[in-house]
């Protein structure tokens, strides 16, 4: 029976869906908040000092301090600015899209302890004295740069400059400090030199006495500096001293042509997917394909929503939560495929389809959800974004490639125009008769030919191998540590034209900033990474921008990081990896069993290790992006495991009692060729972004990428030959030991009223 009804019921929700979207698209991708790594900014972590020896940082202290930086940041005109306590004597400041980032980094972390004083170091005035907000930069009568002050009591000024002026000759001068920290030497030229850490900024003749409010400050100011002195007294004093331990800053240029190639290489990465789906699958794949353009919408939606920043790493997260979200329409669709072959109805092999693969789909993707959560409580700035991205991708996957998918998908089912095996790419000759009481899990695969359990100890042997090969290469290359985790400076400089090593090396040394640590990257060799083993001071890195911004006409991207920030990132990656893997296998014992938690650590083990091993031999940089990378590996290595211990489990119930070694390995091996389609076309759906990401993506997510494509390779073959294998080995182990039957602990399925024996 045909009905017309749920072709037209599919088109008007289709229609009303992309309605919707395209009527807002536009507003909201205009409303998405870029990082700083993609519009150009600064990034800065402050440690909250005491002033004096005895004063002690409190958290009252710690918010006094964040609201004089927002005072201060509102004065240099930044749109949505965001500034984060973190621990107890930590602030991080995020400024995306500001122009001048020299005078904003300048002026943050100045104190801005305002003083006018007698040439005898007497305090006459503070910044107590002036009016909230009074300090403005303007000209004088002869167009001079001056800044000009309003102060609450005129008496009291008029008394201030009495004094001055009753002052011998050569000494009547009301002397202007900013940041005074140190007494200075009573004679008037030695006031007049510079002194360390402290800014002089003028020193005028009293004659008369001024009974006024109105203050005029002249010097040899510039523009610029009498709006950055304005600026800084109208935010107001900062209670405690800041020691800048870490900063990231990335030209405008940089910003620009990282998220021109990242969205262009994400966007090539979709597209391929979506024709891969579209000819593989076929109507699955179709729908696939309007249920994951609406998972974007909705990632984007939601994220502006909750005020997210969109970084660089959160564009690589979306766009491998369209992977993820590509993979439960892979389970469903391989699932309704495999129905059909037995001779089930489309009707039919949709609702079994459907019900079946709920089960691996939730416990693949809570998994993944774990580590993105782990990834957020212990990343940093943009690695939190990532994770960020990641988890309201694996949320929303829910909602489209589960639900929306199924809804969608079933319309079309259940009208009976698509009742043909070819619209979901079924052979007719691989079709068996319904007769013939097969089930899914008897049916044959291309695969069937391999014998990966009899091969176990050649998979071992081979693991083994690697993980000593691996051990010799990393004692002798070591890592080659960015700064993130060895601390330094990291400074990248863009040219307009293709330099050399060699053009970089002298400029350097020319400019007094010398080298050794050179490397030329980019499209067209004209962008300079240069590395420093210690972290610049904040005078240096203006100066060095200066140069750069004079000679090149870009600004360069620096980062620096101190020892103290470097080791504990190494520390939070560590826990972050090993809380993961607790997790997991947690996890895992509940739903499965312990001994496939143990399978699933001792494979991701082996993923990660292999990852850092190969890092250390081609000397390929270790980032704070190595790490996200790392720990989204975890998630689709166990993603991988988990659907294999799924089908493990769905085949032993089907078996029932299992009592030789010999029955048990044929389990495994029929789950894993079973598995084994699915597995390699989700690993190549998501390989096919990475590549993209890759050869088309900005140079600052390429070693990310190397590390994806390097673990999505691995973490098919650990869960293949090294999970299931293990798993395997342990329960023979305890069938001889115990000369107990195979029997799963029994537990219900996701989606399914049977329980699993």
């Amino acid at each position: 029976m045909k009905l017309k009804s749920r072709i037209l019921a599919f088109l008007l929700v289709v229609v009303v869906i992309f309605a919707a979207m395209g009527g807002t698209v536009k507003g909201i991708l205009d409303d998405v908040k870029l990082g700083l790594d993609l519009q150009g900014g600064f990034e800065v972590l402050y440690e909250v000092l005491p002033l004096k020896d005895d004063q002690q940082i409190t958290p009252d202290m710690v918010a006094d301090t964040t609201t004089a930086l927002g005072n201060r940041i509102n004065q240099f005109g930044v749109s949505e600015p965001s500034i984060q306590v973190e621990g107890e004597n930590r602030i991080r400041v995020q400024l995306a899209g500001i122009d001048d980032q020299s005078s904003a980094r300048e002026l943050l972390s100045s104190t801005a302890e305002l003083t006018f004083r007698d040439v005898n170091d007497n305090i006459l005035l503070d910044g107590t004295d002036l009016v909230e907000g009074g300090a403005n930069g303007t000209f004088s009568d002869t167009n001079q740069p001056i800044v000009t002050l309003t102060l609450k009591d005129a008496s009291k000024f008029a008394e201030v400059t009495r004094q001055v002026s009753q002052m011998p000759e050569g000494q009547n001068l009301l002397v202007v400090w900013l940041d005074f920290e140190e007494g200075v030497d009573s004679y008037v030229q030695e006031v007049l030199k510079p002194v360390e850490d402290q800014k002089f900024v003028s020193a005028a003749r009293v004659g008369q006495v001024l009974n006024t409010t109105d203050v005029m400050i002249e010097g040899n100011f510039t523009v610029q500096e009498t709006k950055d002195i304005a600026s800084v007294l109208n935010a107001g004093a900062l209670p405690v001293k800041l020691n800048e331990i870490y900063s990231t800053s990335v030209g405008a240029q940089f910003g620009e042509q990282a998220l021109k190639s990242t969205v262009y290489a994400s966007v090539i990465g979709v597209l391929l997917i979506f024709i891969f789906m579209l000819f593989y699958y076929r109507l699955p794949g179709f729908i696939s394909i309007i249920t994951l353009s609406v998972f974007t919408y909705l990632v984007l939606w939601v994220f502006n929503s909750i005020q997210a920043v969109l970084t660089l790493p959160g564009i690589a997260a979306l766009v491998l939560g369209i992977g993820m979200a590509v993979d439960a329409n892979i389970l469903t669709a391989e699932r309704i495929r495999e129905e059909m072959r037995v001779g089930k109805s489309a009707k039919e092999a949709y609702h079994l389809g459907s019900k079946q693969s709920l089960s691996a789909i939730i416990d693949a993707q809570l998994t993944t959800l774990l580590a993105a959560a782990v990834l957020f409580w212990y990343g940093t700035s943009s690695v939190k974004g990532f994770a960020t991205t990641l988890m309201i991708s694996i949320i929303l996957s829910f909602v489209t490639a589960v639900w929306l998918s199924r809804v969608l998908l079933g319309l079309l089912v259940k009208s009976g125009y698509f009742d043909s095996p070819f619209f979901y790419g079924v052979q007719k000759s691989k079709i068996h008769n319904e007769s013939e009481g097969l089930i899914s899990l008897d049916l044959t695969t291309r695969f069937d030919r391999l014998d990966f359990v009899h091969h176990r100890k050649k998979f071992y042997i081979f693991s083994v191998l690697i993980l000593v090969i691996g051990i010799v290469i990393i004692s002798i290359f070591k890592l080659n540590l960015g700064i993130d985790f060895s601390s330094g400076t990291r400074v990248e400089v863009l040219s307009n034209e293709a330099i050399t090593q060699e053009e970089v090396s002298d400029y350097i040394s020319t400019i007094g900033y010398p080298s050794e640590d050179i490397v030329i990257s980019g499209e067209d060799k004209n962008t300079a990474v240069i590395r420093y083993k210690d972290d610049l001071t904040q005078a240096e890195i203006l100066e060095f921008k200066e140069f750069v911004l004079k000679d090149f006409g870009h600004e360069p991207s620096v980062s620096t990081v101190s020892p103290t920030v470097g080791q504990e990132l190494v520390k939070n990656a560590i826990y972050a990896l090993s809380i993961a893997a607790l997790g997991i296998i947690i996890y895992v014992a509940i739903r499965f069993e312990w001994r496939m938690g143990v399978g699933a650590i001792v494979s991701l083990l082996h993923d990660v290790f292999f990852i850092v091993a190969l890092f250390s031999f081609f000397r390929i940089e270790v980032d704070i992006t190595f790490i996200a990378a790392i720990l989204t590996i975890v998630g689709y290595s166990i993603n991988d495991t988990i659907v294999t211990f799924d089908r493990i489990r769905e085949n032993v119930d089907r078996r029932g009692e299992i009592s030789t070694p010999e029955e048990l390995a044929e389990i495994v091996n029929k789950s894993l060729r079973q598995t084994m389609g699915r597995s390699i076309n989700t690993v190549l759906t998501v390989i096919i972004v990475v590549v993209a990401l890759l050869i088309l993506g900005a140079p600052a997510i390429q070693n990310f990428s190397i590390a994806l494509l390097i673990g999505l390779v691995t973490g098919m073959y650990s869960s293949i030959c090294i999970a299931a294998q293990i798993w395997y080995t342990l329960k023979v182990s305890q069938m001889k030991k115990q000369g107990t039957k195979v029997v799963m602990k029994e537990k219900k399925q996701w989606g399914s009223d049977e329980p699993v024996v």
